[in-house]
């Protein structure tokens, strides 16, 4: 588990800002898209649209396809799929912790 939730820390790490918050979001919604449109309803220019990806490819969020002259970057749903795996052992794990101190303390 150690060793999962260690190869889990950069994703934990991307998903910590607000801004790749609301990138994955909108990939989750609308599918693979371009910097370009990624871009047009943020607040910020195609190169830290293009920066937040990178990192988030870094962490193995998305990944990244070339059609024509545009690049389009789409969820790794795999990746998503082991972080959630994750979240569910650590919230088993809490779970467990706190039944033991409701026992401990009611005993």
């Amino acid at each position: 588990m150690r060793s999962s939730l260690s190869s889990a820390a950069p994703v934990f790490a991307a998903l910590g800002d607000e801004t790749r918050l609301r990138l994955v979001e909108r990939l989750c919604h609308e599918g693979a898209a371009s910097i370009t449109s990624l871009a047009r309803d943020a607040p910020m220019t195609r190169q830290a649209v293009t920066k937040h990806l990178r990192v988030m490819q870094n962490a193995g969020l998305v990944r990244c396809s070339r059609k024509g002259r545009e690049s389009y970057w789409e969820l790794d749903q795999r990746r998503l799929k082991e972080v959630r795996r994750n979240l569910a052992l650590i919230s088993a794990q809490w779970d467990d912790a706190l039944g033991r101190l409701r026992r401990f303390v009611e005993d």
